[in-house]
């Protein structure tokens, strides 16, 4: 008796392979996804720091030197 591809044993265990991988790949995918939307994902990427906000107050004039010197020892 001959095996061959078409008796279902060559191909069969072949495509068992290529399906486990397939799901395996599926369930890391998710896992990543909803690991990223779990911590905001990118919402944090937008998000300014104090000092960048401190920065910014003090260049369009709204505190002064020394206010802008005293915050910011403040938050480092």
């Amino acid at each position: 008796m001959q095996f061959g591809m078409m008796d279902g044993y060559g191909m069969g265990y072949g495509m068992w392979i290529i399906g486990l991988i397939f799901w395996i790949l599926i369930i890391i995918g998710l896992v990543l996804l909803i690991k990223y939307f779990w911590e905001g994902g990118g919402a944090r990427r937008g998000e300014e720091s104090a000092l960048e906000i401190l920065k910014k107050k003090y260049a369009r004039g709204e505190i002064s030197k020394e206010e802008f010197e005293e915050k910011k020892k403040d938050l480092l």
